[in-house]
């Protein structure tokens, strides 16, 4: 397999899609991962596994449509393998292994099979202290966009899950990119202000636009580097509830299609004044843990 991945918005040929399947029980609120998933714990609302199986088979069902070669991990029993985006990411032809969450390692084993189809010396470890989730990592042209949270505290967050170490790995291994890094607002406990990824307040879109929450930088001067880098009429501004219901985190197929969440009927209306088409799922249940259709989508090849 030769991997090609240098943006967002190519029409994708290949992809990772996770698994909702033997997922396990619903965790306790001392095992939850993310705000947004403990809230749900407390409220007795966590989503439960048909439901969220149907959810991901509808988005199956949309790239075969689209003619995508469609990779699903092996199945682990009682183990959560939805959000592939966490465990690795493609830049150009590099397969870069996330450094993730300990209780988490057996997730890239579920995709050893893929991982063979990859030429070895092409698939990367960053080094150890460098810590990484793919849905921090942003190929965009001669750009790579990199959240990370830069705060002494980082230990301190269960949220923060890229480092200034991992910003720096990947300025050794892509000297010939921008490597731009964005201070993200990070919470243990309001999921409404935490960006716990970059795509979960910014993701580029279409033909150079995008979709922004403003409160999910830390520094203003960030976010207007983005805003200014797409230019301010060519930017959707979501609020804090959409950006809580992860509207940013759609998916994009091609510069002309995406996959999106059916009930984000504000964005998914603008899309379409875009010229895109919107190939509208169900995810409702899935974005209960903090994630939504670029999480649990890993691409590998775009033209």
């Amino acid at each position: 397999m030769k991997l090609n991945i240098n943006n967002e918005t190519s029409r994708l040929k290949a992809v990772v899609l996770g698994t909702a399947k033997s997922i396990g029980p619903q965790p306790s609120l001392d095992e939850a991962y993310d705000p947004k998933s403990a809230e749900h714990i407390r409220m007795g609302s966590y989503p439960k596994e048909e439901d969220m199986v149907r959810e991901m088979e509808a988005v199956a069902k949309i790239l075969e449509k689209y003619e995508v070669k469609v990779y699903r991990p092996r199945l682990i029993e009682d183990y959560n393998q939805i959000f592939t985006r966490d465990i690795a990411f493609v830049i150009e032809d590099k397969f870069i292994k996330s450094n993730i969450l300990p209780d988490r390692e057996k997730e890239i084993e579920a995709i050893r099979h893929v991982m063979d189809e990859i030429e070895p010396s092409k698939i990367l470890t960053l080094p150890e202290d460098a810590h990484v989730e793919g849905g921090d990592v942003m190929p965009l042209g001669e750009y790579l966009l990199v959240g990370t949270y830069r705060g002494a505290d980082y230990k301190d967050f269960i949220t923060g899950r890229t480092n200034v170490q991992a910003v720096d790995a990947l300025k050794g291994l892509f000297p010939h990119k921008k490597v731009v890094s964005f201070n993200l607002r990070k919470s243990n406990t309001e999921p409404r202000d935490n960006a716990l990824h970059l795509d979960c307040c910014f993701q580029p879109v279409g033909k150079g636009k995008a979709i922004i929450h403003r409160n999910g930088f830390l520094e203003e001067e960030e976010y207007n580097w983005l805003v200014n880098l797409f230019g301010k009429k060519n930017v959707f501004e979501i609020s804090r509830e959409e950006m809580y219901y992860m509207n940013s985190n759609i998916f994009s197929i091609s510069e002309d299609v995406v996959i999106s969440e059916k009930n984000f009927t504000r964005l998914n209306e603008w899309l379409r004044t875009q010229g895109i088409t919107v190939e509208e799922v169900p995810y409702a249940e899935i974005s209960k843990q903090e994630g939504l259709l670029r999480c649990s989508t890993l691409p590998l090849i775009r033209e």
